[in-house]
C-alpha cells in the first residue's frame, strides 16, 4: 500500500538540507567533499559520433531553475541512451513531452551499462547541479531516495493504477519504503542469443538450446574463418557473459544466492568452478585477440558475417532493427543455452530529482507519459525490450513475445541482472565485474584462485552490509 505523499511544508528534501546531503553523498562515494573536484569532472551533452540527435533536445547542459508552469518549461535529462536505436526509442518520449509544451534538454553520456553516466550523475549532484531527470537502474533507486533526493511519484502512480497495470517485479523495483521513486519504460531480456541466419543456413545449424549444442556449432565452424561467438573484452560485456553462465548453470535460485544474497558458500560451490571453466573455455569460440569494443561494434561483427552468434541484451535487436535488419531474415534470436525457461532482466527507468520542487508538475507529466500504452508499445518496439504492462502488447515480434512469456511466469523464473544493477549495489557489482575481467584476460590466474577471490569479496561485502 502506498503511503500518502507528505505535504510540501513537511518535506525535508534537498531544498532544506542540501549541505548535509552533499556530505552524505561524498561519504557514499568515498570522497572528501571538494566542490572544485566535482565541478572538474567532464560532462557531455551529446551522444557518440553516430550523427543521430534528438530533434526536441537542446545541447545546453545548464541546469538553471525553471519557474513552475503548466507548459513552456524544460527538463534536463541525464542518460546513456546513445546508440541509433536508443536515440530513436527515447525520441518517442521526447516527442510526446513536446506535445505537452515541455522541452527535453539532453545530457547523454556514452558508455555501456551506464558506468560513465553514474559517475557524472554523482559529480553533478555534488556540484549542486543535479538534473531534473536521470536514467537510473535497479537497487540504486533506494540509495538516492534514502538521501531524500528523489521526487515521490505516489500520486501519479495511484491515479494511473500503476500497481494494477504493471508486472509485480517492476512495481517492487520502483518502491522505496512505501513510496514510488521512479517511472518505468521497459524490460530487457539479457539472456538473449542472436545469430546470423545466412551462416546458420549455410552450415545447416540450429539455435543452440544447451551448451553441448553450442560446442557442436563451434566445431562445425572450425576452419571456416568465422568466429562462432562475437565478444568484447569490455568489463561489463564479459560480466554479461558470466552472469548468463551463472543462470544457465543452476537456475534463478542459485543465481540469486550469488548476486543478491552474496553468499560466500555459493561462490565456493563446485558449480562456480564449472561456470569459470566454461567462461574461460568460451574464449576458443571468439576471434583472437579479444579486444575492447563497444557493444554496437560487436553486434555489427555478427550481422556482417565475421561472427556467427552474439550473447547480449535484447537492446541488440533494437539496434539491428535500426540498421534496417529484421528478425528471422538477417538475424535470429533465441535464449542463451540453458536459460530458455528463465528471464535475466534489467529495466529502463527514469527518476526525478526533487530539488526545490519547481519542476514537479513537468516531472509528473513525464512520469505519466512513460506509462501510457502508446509510449510503452512504441518505445519498446524500437528499443528491443518489452513493456512493463501485464497485458500483452499485440505489436510484439517473435523475440519480444518469447521475452514477455518468460517474464510473465513470475519471480521464480526471473533473475535480476548483476551488471545492470538489478541485483546489488554498485560497489558489489564493480568488485565482481573487475574480478571476472581480470580472470578472463589473465591466463595466469586459475579458476580456483578466482573462485576463492570471489568468495572473499562476497564475505567482505556481506560483513559490511551487516555492520
Amino acid at each position: 500500500m502506498i503511503k500518502k505523499k507528505r505535504p510540501a511544508n513537511a518535506r525535508t528534501g534537498p531544498a532544506t538540507c542540501w549541505p548535509a546531503l552533499l556530505c552524505l553523498l561524498a561519504l557514499w562515494l568515498g570522497w572528501g567533499w571538494n566542490g572544485a573536484q566535482a565541478q572538474s569532472l567532464p560532462l557531455s551533452s551529446s551522444g557518440p559520433a553516430s550523427g543521430i540527435s534528438l530533434s526536441s533536445s537542446s545541447s545546453s547542459s545548464s541546469s538553471s531553475p525553471v519557474p513552475p508552469s503548466s507548459g513552456g518549461g524544460s527538463l534536463q535529462v541525464l542518460h546513456w541512451w546513445t546508440s541509433a536505436s536508443e536515440r530513436q526509442a527515447i525520441n518517442v518520449v521526447v516527442n510526446q513531452l513536446a506535445k505537452q509544451d515541455i522541452q527535453w534538454r539532453d545530457v547523454a553520456i556514452p558508455g555501456g551499462a551506464g558506468m560513465g553516466a553514474a559517475k557524472v550523475l554523482k559529480s553533478m549532484v555534488l556540484a549542486n547541479r543535479a538534473p531534473e531527470v536521470t536514467q537510473l537502474n535497479g537497487v540504486v533507486f533506494g540509495e538516492w531516495a534514502d538521501l531524500g533526493l528523489l521526487l515521490e511519484l505516489d500520486n501519479v502512480a495511484v491515479q494511473g493504477a500503476w500497481e494494477k497495470q504493471m508486472f509485480p517485479t517492476v512495481w517492487s523495483l520502483l518502491n522505496n519504503h512505501g513510496h514510488v521513486v521512479a517511472a518505468p519504460l521497459g524490460i530487457h531480456r539479457i539472456n538473449s542469443l542472436f545469430y546470423n541466419t545466412a551462416i546458420f543456413k549455410r552450415y545447416n545449424l540450429s539455435p543452440p538450446k544447451t551448451w553441448d549444442d553450442f560446442d557442436q556449432i563451434v566445431k562445425k565452424l572450425q576452419g571456416s574463418g568465422i568466429a562462432p561467438l562475437a565478444q568484447s573484452a569490455e568489463a561489463w560485456q564479459l560480466a554479461t557473459l558470466f552472469e548468463n553462465l551463472a543462470l544457465a548453470e543452476s537456475g534463478p535460485a542459485y543465481y540469486r544466492r550469488l548476486f543478491v544474497e552474496m553468499s560466500p558458500a555459493a561462490y565456493l560451490d563446485a558449480r562456480m568452478l564449472h561456470i569459470l571453466k566454461r567462461l574461460r573455455g568460451l574464449s576458443a569460440a571468439m576471434a583472437q585477440p579479444v579486444r575492447e569494443r563497444p557493444w554496437t561494434e560487436v553486434a555489427r561483427s555478427m550481422v556482417s558475417g565475421e561472427a556467427a552468434m552474439l550473447i547480449m541484451g535484447d537492446w541488440a535487436k533494437g539496434e539491428l532493427n535500426a540498421w534496417g535488419m529484421e528478425v528471422d531474415q538477417q538475424f535470429g534470436c533465441a535464449p542463451v543455452p540453458g536459460t530458455g525457461d528463465f528471464h535475466l532482466y534489467s529495466t529502463d527507468t527514469l527518476a526525478m530529482f526533487a530539488g526545490n520542487y519547481a519542476h514537479q508538475a513537468m516531472q509528473e507529466t513525464l512520469a505519466r507519459l512513460t506509462m501510457s500504452p502508446a509510449v510503452q508499445s512504441e518505445y519498446n518496439r524500437i528499443k528491443g525490450s518489452i513493456p512493463v504492462l501485464r497485458a500483452a502488447d499485440p505489436h510484439m515480434d517473435r523475440c519480444a513475445r518469447d521475452s514477455w512469456r518468460a517474464f510473465s511466469k513470475g519471480p521464480a523464473w526471473q533473475a535480476p541482472s548483476l551488471v545492470h544493477r538489478m541485483a546489488t549495489d554498485d560497489t558489489t557489482k564493480d568488485a565482481i565485474v573487475a574480478e571476472v575481467q581480470r580472470f578472463f584476460l589473465d591466463r595466469s590466474i586459475s579458476e580456483e584462485q578466482t573462485q576463492k577471490r570471489l568468495a572473499a569479496i562476497a564475505r567482505t561485502l556481506s560483513r559490511n552490509r551487516n555492520d
